[in-house]
């Protein structure tokens, strides 16, 4: 840097802080209005549920395992040991409420027990109540050093850790050392014989809390079983990637999925690779970290956002949305001193809480919401106390206090607070994870916080994944030996534990600038040359000015989808034009290799209402689970409601699901224990219901239900959203001896409108059927490709996502259309229409002579003028393009009355018809 600029950069630096300056008097307020929280959260669940595992807020009662009606697997993180209380004890010092303290491990030490008979998730138990045990010992034999308080604690919470340290080993009995997900606390493994699967996080967060209660009880076997664990994860990465997939084999370490980002299923694994350097202080835990964190920010990182890709395939995103557990990495990359795109990362995160209130479970790279529930998670208040940290920025004080203010407007009710099922609707969820007082609460009372504030100072400390407190005098507590062995790249890999972070001398507010408003910006410089598909990235700045270059523009639609448009004339020269023809071709290579979104085009369901003839033909998605609905694979049967809605607990008067399809709610438990449970009364099929208010396929993005790993499930279930429901519920109520069919959408129009699908007049009827029940929205798509096949394919392009196919009969004859277009742009459409059949042949004349049948069939006005617009019968808010401008490529179907003829030629202005976009170029 320029010595003229230091003196600038520190005036800007002054002005900055001048600006986002917080008064002393407003932190103050605020940490005591954190407390406040705390207080009203810890003592609503004393009150009102201990010694349950958790508060349920709206019910105001506890929730129990066994007792309470199932969620599923969710529930494998309760097993009846006062899981909130152990979770927030070391909250309560952190507060500096020793008293309370003092009493609450009184009570953990006389009612909790872990000698019972329920299945615990292994991960859960271990970061929650193993750590917090934990944590709790350690500061209570501090606090016992002053002499005031738990002068007669005698170690007794070490005990209870001790105990259910022993009840966790047996998950670690696998042929790769890997632990299984789930262990009986009393049993073991019985019953669990059968288990196979667990996420790289579930396995890969146990060092830590391991280690500690191996180096305080001096039994090395708890840190051995964990060392292994890692060692084993570290051998399965992907070794030209270095990255991790997220689920796999505990028997042969072969993986299942392979996916790799930073969010669920792996994130706390990297945060426990660097952590076990600094906890335990072997350097290779850092190593490993490094070789980990340099490919994902080669491949996983997009400039300030993170896309998951295939771990075997890094250049090739495998999903277009990302998952609001990634926002613990801001905090890790601080950790490590790599503060610059850490600044970036939260600021994107930042943006999206500000436009929906809380961070989504899931969104997309324009932060529209993929799965909008939020269950109060702290991750993104761990990555902002993090950065405060680090910069003394107040910016991160003011993101703090919008945080703060926003739980205490729409998630504080009078018994705690309750989750929210949705950011759209901030409709509340009876639930009060034991984090939000474990880490949530925690977090924001300690960025309000001086130093001199707390009672312990938090340097001589790491805070595990649960913002448990481990100190890092267990370094020289090791009775242990290292762990590591056989290590085939050691040397290597060393080399990487020595490389240097950026630095951290620059100011927050100039990395946070540029991203202001950013939605699909986001800096991130990309290959020389003629642009790959496969390399393409859409928030990379330098790939969006290549792409200009190729006359190919990137729409972001308002469901947060991306459309590629190219159109010849903005080329900047013919052979930018040709790399963008090949650019587009490799767009419609790589969504061939797309298999899931494929499938699910291939399986989009429907639910009829009725006879074969019926008009009621309503759009449902599958499930990842059970019998696929394909072809002549139908369910047919009258209908009834379940009862609990729900269906999470036990049936009411069972024998009226037999042979019946059965309406249920989508909510507290999985889909697939749902169906279970109806298949076990005799159901035949399921439908599910979406339990969001307004929520349409229509304005609402594309849903798959996943299962949970477990094949058992033998029967059709599909998902209907809430609003496209209420026509069934309608039908039922009016008639409730109503038959209904769920089967393939495709299969089940063929049936209504005949089987030639490759009859244009067939096509055009069951597009305007379409147009009935799916009016312009965002899936017309993916309901075309499954209805019209690839024959007659509509287009639209998003990256890395969804299915991207190109007509063949425009990768065919590219080239001539293109010499063609540019010697015609003035001619007339006969004569047009003319070259193009002296130049193509036969095939695409043919199609034009079924375009002009159909619009004349529709009574439709050809209309000559180049001034002419499109009919009331078209999308009027579709963006069509001037006389001069030939989109090429794929392109958006502005309607299912607008689509039939938008397949080989499309939009230029004197060629519109009524009822279609037409001819020039797609």
């Amino acid at each position: 840097m320029p010595r003229a600029a230091a003196p600038l950069l520190a005036l800007l630096a002054l002005v900055a802080a001048h600006d986002n300056h917080m008064p002393n008097e407003e932190r103050l307020s605020l940490r005591e209005e954190t407390r406040d929280m705390f207080y009203h959260a810890y003592h609503a669940y004393m009150e009102n549920a201990y010694p349950a595992d958790e508060l349920m807020p709206l019910s105001c009662k506890g929730r129990y395992r066994g007792v309470t009606p199932t969620r599923g697997d969710m529930d494998d993180v309760l097993g009846n040991f006062s899981l909130t209380l152990v979770d927030s004890l070391d909250t309560l010092v952190i507060l500096g409420d020793f008293s309370e303290f003092e009493d609450a491990v009184r009570l953990v030490i006389k009612d909790v027990s872990f000698d019972r008979d329920v299945i615990v998730s292994v991960f859960e138990t271990n970061i929650r109540m193993l750590g917090g045990l934990l944590s709790a010992h350690i500061l209570a034999s501090e606090l016992q050093g002053g002499g005031q308080f738990l002068t007669w604690y005698k170690g007794e919470l070490l005990d209870l850790a001790h105990d259910l340290g022993r009840r966790l080993l047996p998950a670690f009995n696998t042929s790769t050392g890997i632990p299984h997900s789930r262990v009986n606390l009393k049993h073991g493994l019985q019953g669990l014989q059968n288990s196979r699967e667990t996420c790289t996080a579930c396995a890969g967060t146990m060092i830590l809390e391991m280690a500690a209660l191996s180096r305080l009880t001096g039994e090395p076997i708890f840190e051995q079983k964990a060392h292994k664990a890692m060692d084993r994860l570290w051998k399965i990465r992907h070794r030209s990637s270095d990255l991790m997939g997220t689920v796999l084999n505990v028997h042969s370490g072969d993986w299942v999925r392979k996916d790799s980002g930073v969010g669920a299923g792996i994130d706390s694994y990297y945060e426990y690779c660097l952590k076990a350097y600094i906890l335990l202080g072997d350097e290779t835990y850092l190593a490993r970290f490094y070789r980990h964190y340099n490919a994902v920010m080669k491949y996983i990182s997009r400039g300030p956002m993170m896309f998951d890709v295939h771990m075997h395939r890094p250049d090739m995103q495998s999903r277009h949305f990302m998952d609001a557990l990634l926002a613990f990495w801001p905090g890790l990359q601080v950790l490590l001193g790599d503060v610059k795109p850490a600044v970036e990362t939260h600021e994107m995160l930042y943006q999206v809480m500000q436009r929906h209130t809380f961070i989504p479970e899931a969104f997309t790279a324009d932060f529209q919401v993929h799965w909008g529930q939020h269950p109060l998670r702290p991750e993104f208040l761990e990555s902002t106390y993090f950065l405060y940290l680090a910069t003394g920025d107040h910016h991160y004080l003011w993101v703090a206090r919008a945080a703060l203010k926003s739980l205490q407007k729409y998630t504080r009710v009078p018994c705690g607070y309750a989750a929210v099922n949705d950011v759209r609707t901030r409709i509340h969820e009876d639930r009060m994870d034991s984090y939000v007082l474990a880490e949530t609460f925690k977090y924001l009372y300690m960025i309000f916080s001086d130093d001199s504030d707390l009672p312990v100072n938090l340097q001589d400390y790491v805070l595990t994944t649960e913002a448990h407190l481990l100190p890092l005098s267990l370094a020289d507590n090791n009775n242990n030996s290292s762990y590591f062995s056989d290590f085939d790249d050691e040397d290597e890999m060393f080399q990487y534990s020595r490389t240097c972070s950026n630095s951290m001398d620059f100011l927050p507010e100039t990395a946070r600038r540029p991203l202001k408003n950013m939605m699909m910006e986001c800096p991130n410089s990309g290959p020389l040359g003629r642009l790959a598909a496969k390399h393409f990235k859409p928030c990379d700045p330098q790939h969006m000015h290549t792409l200009a270059d190729m006359g190919i523009s990137i729409l972001t639609l308002a469901d947060g989808r991306v459309q590629l448009l190219q159109t010849l004339s903005m080329a900047k020269s013919s052979r930018d034009a040709k790399d963008g023809l090949i650019f587009m071709r490799e767009m419609a290579e790589l969504s061939e290799q797309n298999a899931l979104v494929s499938d699910l085009s291939v399986r989009l369901c429907a639910v009829r209402l009725g006879s074969a003839q019926s008009e009621e033909i309503l759009v449902a998605f599958p499930a990842q689970f059970g019998p696929e609905l394909k072809g002549s694979n139908r369910i047919v049967s009258n209908v009834v409601h379940a009862k609990p809605a729900k269906v999470c607990g036990a049936l009411q008067d069972a024998s009226i699901y037999r042979e019946k399809i059965v309406i249920a709610e989508r909510g507290e438990c999985t889909f697939a224990d749902k169906v279970r449970r109806l298949q076990n009364a005799h159901a035949v099929g399921v439908i599910i219901v979406d339990n969001v208010v307004g929520s349409t396929h229509s304005t609402t993005p594309l849903f798959v239900m996943s299962g949970d790993g477990v094949n058992d499930v033998t029967i059709p279930a599909v998902f209907l959203f809430y609003d496209d429901s209420n026509t069934l519920k309608a039908k039922f109520a009016k008639n409730p001896n109503i038959i209904i069919t769920l089967g393939e959408a495709k299969s089940i129009l063929n049936e209504k409108y005949g089987e030639n699908s490759n009859e244009m007049h067939v096509k055009e009827e069951i597009l305007f059927e379409l147009e009935k029940s799916i009016p312009n929205n965002h899936f017309e798509n993916t309901v075309l490709n499954s209805l019209i096949g690839d024959q007659f394919d509509p287009k639209i392009i998003i990256p890395d996502s969804q299915n991207i196919k190109v007509n063949p009969l425009v990768v065919k004859h590219s080239q001539e259309i293109y010499s063609l277009l540019q010697s015609s742009a003035d001619s007339d459409n006969n004569s047009f229409i003319e070259k193009l059949e002296e130049a193509l042949h036969n095939e695409i004349f043919q199609f034009l002579n079924m375009v002009l049948a159909i619009s004349k069939s529709r009574d439709a006005s050809v209309k000559k003028d180049s001034s002419s617009t499109v009919s009331s019968d078209v999308d009027e808010s579709a963006d069509v393009e001037s006389d001069d401008d030939i989109i090429w490529g794929n392109v958006t179907a502005y309607g299912p009355s607008t689509v039939a003829c938008c397949l080989v030629l499309e939009c230029w202005k004197p060629l519109m018809i009524s009822m279609v976009l037409l001819v020039t170029a797609n």
